[in-house]
This record gives C-alpha cells, structure tokens and sequence, in this order.
C-alpha cells in the first residue's frame, strides 16, 4: 500500500491514492532535473518571470478548487484554505517582479581599489521536503525564489499531500516551465536518505517539519556536505506587558493561536502576561475560547476545523492529558472532542517548568497561560523553551517594547500587532526552530552560488 494518500480528516475516508515512487524513478527524477538545469538556468530572467508569472495567475484564478483540495487533505478550513492559494500567486508574483534587483551584482568596496563585485547565480539541483500544514505555501516559499534563481527544484511533499502536490506541477507545466526543471517525488523517507541526499548532483536540501526529520535530514546531509535550511517546531510567545486595549489585544491572542486550527509553527502558543493584567486576560480569552466551535468541512468562515489527521489529534490529547495528570488546570473550553479529528480549543493554566508541557510544542488549538511577576520574568518565560522561531509583544511603551523584542531569543518578533509574515520578510528561527531563512530577498540567497569576480 502506498504511503502517498488522500484520508479526509472530516470523514476519515481514503478520497485518493497514489503509488511511491520505485528507486530507479528517484534516479530518473534526478537525472532529469540535472539535465533541466543548465538550460534552466541560462534562460533569460525575462522569459523564467513570464512562466512563473503565469504561475502566479492561476493561484489566483484557480484558488476556490485549490482550496478544496487541501481541505479535504489536512482539514484547513475553506476560508483560509482560499486565502493560501491566493497569497501563494502573491509570493510567486513577487520573485518574478523582483528577481532582477535581487540578483544583480554587489559592487564592493576594496581596500585596493580593485574592481570587484558578487556575482549571484544558481548551484543546480535543490531538494525541498514539505510539510503538510500549508500544502501551497510552504511549496512556494522553497520552490519560486530557487526557480526564478535558476535553480532546479525535486519536490518531496508531505504523504498525505499527495493531490496538491500533483496540482502544483501541473501548474508549473502549464504555465510553461521546462520539462525536468520541477519534479515532483513520492518519496519515501529511506529513498530520501539513501538515494537523493548522496547524490552529488543535488546541491542542497530545505526541510519543513518537525525536529525530529530536521535532525535526520542535516545529519545525512552533513555526512555529504550539503547545504541545509531547517524551519521545525516553534512554541512562541505572546507578552503582554500593558494596553490601553485589551480587548483588541485578546483579539490578536484568538487569532494567532487559533488560526488553521492551531497547526502553525509561528503560532502564539505560550500567552505570557505582567501580573497586574493575568486575570483580564484569561478571562477574556477563556471567554472567547469556550464560545469557539469547531467548524464543519463547508464552513468557509470557520477559524478551527478538524485537525490534519487521527494521530494529529491523538497526540494533542495525549499532551494535554498529561499536562492536567502533572498539575495544569484547564481554564477554558474542554479537552473532549467533536469526533475523532476534531478537538475542541483550550486553555491551559499553571503550567511549571516541571512539566513537559512547559517544552513541548502543543500543535493545535490549545493554549497556554502564564503569569510573570515582572518584565524580566516574563522575558525568562519566554526564553524558557528549546525553540526560538517567532514571539509578539504588547506595550504601550514603544521603548520598552523594542527593549524586550531584543532580548527574546527568537527569529522573528512583532510589535503590537505588527504584521511580521508577508512575502517580502524573512521567515526563520533559531534554537531548535532552525536555521536558514526564506521569502524577501534572503529567500533567493540560501541556495545562491555568491562568486566573488576581480578584475
């Protein structure tokens, strides 16, 4: 049976499925995307921005039925599963529109006052390992600014993504991309490790996932010198340090733990508030959370659907039950379920650092609460984790604010409210969140060839 299949989380039915890849059709992918590079990567970057631009066009046009589809792969409900698909044209369109800036010359300054500049070009074959929980998205970010580079990209997706990843090449295809220059693989994790990594014609790998697969894969990668970028797990913070509105503030603290239904990497996992504001808060926020529902697979305005997957939920109530067996309180809202794949949002207090829970990532719609006694305790929370991908802070004192924000160990930090994820800033972490950086212009530099010239 193939690993490569379509299960609807709403219904827990097979919808689709498609067969793994054998060894020698890895190494076929290989040698065609090898063979696809050279061509590729002299193309003029005019005429790669005309293919990806079309690309980007049928994101756009074509989002209603891409929206279904990874809806009934990983349960992301339709609103926001169309709102993917149209920001994903977005981020295409952007490394088409943007690509000659990006890559030309770095004049440098010498000492000697030779000419010298930084040519910026492709390396070859780059391998991209997908997550599920943004089926479109994380394809784009990995795989536009590498093809508009002049790279050629070999596109493991997550197995139970199988159907979006098909679609995506067919929109490549279409839009008249170079036959080999975008190869989709059913691969298998062993295939992976064994075939595509060692293979000297393929210059990189960037993984999405979990800490775990991170590991592997920079290990075997390693042994083969080969550049990794890693974006894995993230617990981040959201401080709450003084408002004049906390009833916006519990707003933005809804939204950024409950949307796609809490499966987000950069999700506010971990709500940290000064103690003379804990009770409003939670208050507030436990309110807002018991009167959530989970939505069904047509809602199209619905912020929690069904999780990924049985084990998705599995291993949520597992992690919550545990936490409230150690001591943790629930707050708000209830760790039952509406059937199998369908939790119901919470929200967990009294959280100690003897807990698992106070290290692990909870993936999904439950949060938790913490109270700090003051601004250096509230920053010692949020450093109290082995991730460090991104964290919001809230004050009325813009200094302060700033102040924190330096002092949190993360990649990425915004500032009351302040949008820090679009198509032109950079994603990343640190700790055991990763390394590496996409979208922005450090989207085009991690797999770039920056070859010194003098002269």
């Amino acid at each position: 049976m193939s690993e490569y299949k379509v299960t609807d989380p709403y219904t827990g039915q097979i919808v689709k499925e498609y067969p793994t890849a054998t060894d020698d059709e890895i190494r076929a992918a290989i040698e065609r995307a090898h063979a696809a590079y050279e061509p590729w990567a002299t193309t003029p970057m005019a005429e790669r921005a005309a293919i990806l631009s079309k690309a980007a066009d049928a994101f756009t046009s074509r989002s209603q039925e891409l929206a279904e589809i990874i809806r009934t792969e990983m349960g992301k409900p339709l609103g926001q599963a169309k709102d993917e698909a149209e920001f994903s044209g977005d981020i295409i369109r952007y490394y088409a529109d943007n690509a000659e800036e990006f890559l030309a010359d770095e004049v440098l300054k010498t000492a000697s006052g030779v000419d010298a500049r930084i040519r910026k070009s492709a390396q070859g074959v780059i391998l991209g390992i997908m997550p599920w929980n943004f089926p479109y998205y994380q394809v784009a970010r990995f795989a536009f600014p590498n093809l508009m580079l002049g790279n050629t990209v070999l596109l493991k997706h997550a197995p139970q993504c199988p159907w979006s990843a098909t679609v995506i090449a067919e929109i490549l295809a279409e839009a008249g991309l170079p036959a080999g220059a975008y190869e989709n693989i059913f691969a298998t994790n062993e295939q992976i490790g064994e075939i595509v990594i060692p293979d000297a014609r393929v210059r990189g790998v960037s993984l999405t996932g979990s800490e775990r697969a991170g590991a592997a894969v920079a290990e075997i990668a390693g042994r083969n010198l080969k550049k990794v970028v890693l974006e894995l797990g993230g617990s981040d913070p959201f401080v709450v340090l003084s408002t004049d509105d906390m009833d916006a503030v519990v707003q933005a603290a809804v939204d950024a733990r409950m949307e796609n239904s809490g499966q987000s990497c950069n999700a506010s996992k971990r709500f940290i508030v000064l103690d003379e504001l804990y009770d409003e808060f939670s208050s507030k926020l436990g309110a807002a959370i018991t009167g959530m529902q989970v939505g069904e697979a047509d809602d199209a305005d619905a912020l929690v659907g069904a999780l990924s997957s049985q084990a998705a939920a599995d291993r949520l109530r597992e992690q919550t039950s545990a936490a409230v067996a150690e001591g943790a309180e629930v707050l708000a809202g209830a760790l039952g379920h509406h059937g199998d794949t369908r939790v119901q949002p919470a929200l967990l207090g009294g959280v100690t650092e003897q807990m698992d829970a106070y290290r692990e990532e909870l993936f999904g719609p439950v949060g938790t609460v913490y109270r700090a006694k003051d601004v250096d305790d509230a920053v010692r929370i949020a450093n109290g984790t082995p991730f460090g991908l991104g964290a919001r802070v809230w004050a009325t004192d813009p200094e302060l604010a700033l102040a924190v924000a330096d002092r949190i160990d993360a990649g990425m930090v915004s500032i009351n409210g302040a949008g820090a994820e679009d198509y032109d800033m950079p994603f990343g972490g640190t700790k055991r969140s990763g390394f590496g950086r996409e979208l922005g212009p450090h989207g085009m530099e991690e797999f770039m060839n920056k070859k010194l010239i003098v002269n």
